[in-house]
């Protein structure tokens, strides 16, 4: 499901990158839509699930059904009522937020007052997504992903009818990419109420914010709030000193961030999601062989499929960018631009994804402050990084650094679950990890050598283009499974925890 709607979403943004490309519009919406997706972020898959989920786990195995109704009912009122205000707050904010994320559009007008109105369009959509991250954390309690997986594609379908319909019948089309995260959010949030419905559990409004669960989750999940945002954190530091860069920067780190988000959310975020209610259930049954077995299942799978990605993107980084966007206003100069960011985000993918496999860990045994001491020093190691190397490399710099700060988040979260003895590695490490880069490392080779003979991808149209990169994907698949098979990696090393332990 989770393909499904990452497909879609390479769709949208080949859309946009012709409708749009890369100027001073679409660098003002990237920001406009930045700030109600940081809070995204933190809800749909980062800190109000890492608190909700264990706390509903627990309420569904040590209360009645109507508790559990109860404890649901409260909860969504509570989170309703809050994130109803800071909406509220955000839209008649929206200049001075923009002067805090962007201030280098204040030397341009005309740009910054694009800005101040699309983000008062895109700002409810924190509204819809918060509430539905809720129901999505009850859906997947009760074992049911589908829903929640699939949900995204909605927002995907109104980008996509707001770009090709909308958009030319407006004095300014960008606007029309604001109207359609408005309607996307509403969506999502339609089809998450139609799911719990059926499930009988769907939330009634009440005014009881004393809960005790709920203060438990709002305790949790104030910690969690910086612990699980440090990558969106840093993104949006180097959207602040984009700003200052040449006009189109914030929109190569926007192109070069979607491609990178089709590996993270497939993988990634699939993998964190299913993993977080076993790690609270294994926590809860003071089960430590089967909560350390869950981590050793989710990290090795994490090197298999993301060390493999990351020399695919750096090799392939110029091919996809002009493939997938280089068409209309999209041209081969932003094609390179984007490539630069592309690479330099994809050495920090495995990173990126070993936070998100690492920090449910903590939060499936209730320890928010861990992961908030180690982002203190990721978001340290990002900014320090942002200053010294955006003036060496520009916009790519400021994607290098957040690379760097994920692998220092990523590798302080590992060494921490391993000192308290959380997670003990199963034997076999070194042989898979030498397996995978060796396998990696010829398909780079490979297909950087492959490459040479296609010369400029600009001269080609379309058509030759997609089928020359489809081969090269495929083939460098082919190279990478076969390889690492002949090694002697075999699909026992991958398979759920419980049949490992």
């Amino acid at each position: 499901m989770t393909l499904i709607s990452r497909i879609l979403g390479l769709v949208r943004d080949s859309l946009i990158a012709v409708v749009f490309g890369a100027g001073g519009a679409m660098d003002a919406f990237v920001v406009a839509f930045r700030v109600p997706n940081f809070f995204r972020r933190l809800f749909a898959e980062g800190a109000f699930s890492q608190a909700f989920i264990p706390v509903l786990s627990h309420y569904r195995a040590s209360t009645s059904d109507e508790g559990l109704r109860a404890l649901i009912d409260d909860v969504f009122s509570t989170l309703a009522m809050v994130v109803m205000v800071l909406v509220t707050v955000g839209i008649f904010s929206a200049p001075y937020i923009i002067t805090v994320f962007a201030p280098g559009f204040r030397q341009d007008p005309h740009k910054f007052m694009l800005g101040v109105e699309l983000l008062q369009l895109t700002f409810p959509y924190l509204l819809f997504i918060a509430l539905t991250a809720l129901l999505s954390g009850v859906l997947n309690t009760f074992g049911r992903f589908a829903i929640p997986a699939v949900t995204p594609a909605l927002l995907n379908v109104a980008f996509i009818v707001a770009t090709v319909w909308l958009a030319p019948k407006l004095e300014e089309p960008i606007i029309a990419l604001g109207i359609g995260v408005f309607v996307g959010g509403f969506l999502q949030l339609g089809i998450q109420l139609l799911a719990v419905w059926r499930m009988g559990m769907l939330p009634r409004l009440t005014l009881r914010p004393r809960h005790p669960a709920v203060r438990r989750i709002m305790g949790l999940m104030g910690p969690a709030v910086f612990g699980v945002s440090i990558a969106q954190i840093n993104f949006l530091v180097d959207t602040f000193m984009a700003s200052f860069l040449q006009p189109g920067s914030i929109s190569w780190l926007y192109y070069a961030d979607r491609l990178m988000e089709f590996p993270l959310a497939i993988f990634g975020i699939a993998l964190g999601t299913v993993i977080l209610p076993s790690l609270s259930r294994h926590h809860a049954d003071g089960d430590a062989a089967m909560f350390s077995a869950t981590m050793d299942f989710a990290l090795r799978n994490v090197l298999a499929v993301t060390i493999p990605a990351a020399v695919g993107l750096c090799v392939l980084a110029e091919p996809l960018m002009s493939t997938l966007f280089q068409y209309g206003k999209f041209d081969s100069h932003d094609a390179a631009m984007g490539a630069a960011a592309l690479r330099a985000y994809a050495f920090g993918l495995t990173g990126f994804i070993m936070v998100k496999v690492l920090a449910p860990g903590f939060y499936a045994r209730q320890d928010t402050r861990t992961p908030v001491r180690v982002g203190v020093i990721a978001m340290v190691t990002n900014f320090i990084g942002c200053l010294s190397l955006s003036g060496l490399f520009q916009h790519a710099g400021l994607a290098l650094a957040t690379s760097i700060a994920a692998f220092v988040n990523g590798g302080l979260l590992l060494r921490q679950l391993i000192r308290v003895e959380a997670y003990r590695p199963l034997p076999g490490w070194w042989g898979h990890i030498l397996r995978v880069g060796g396998a990696s490392l010829l398909m780079g080779l490979t297909l950087d050598f492959a490459t040479t003979f296609v010369g400029n991808w600009s001269a080609y149209s379309l058509v030759p283009r997609a089928s020359l990169l489809g081969c090269f994907v495929l083939g460098g698949v082919a190279i990478y499974g076969v390889t690492a098979r002949l090694s002697g990696l075999r699909l026992s090393d991958m398979v759920q925890a419980e049949a490992r332990v």
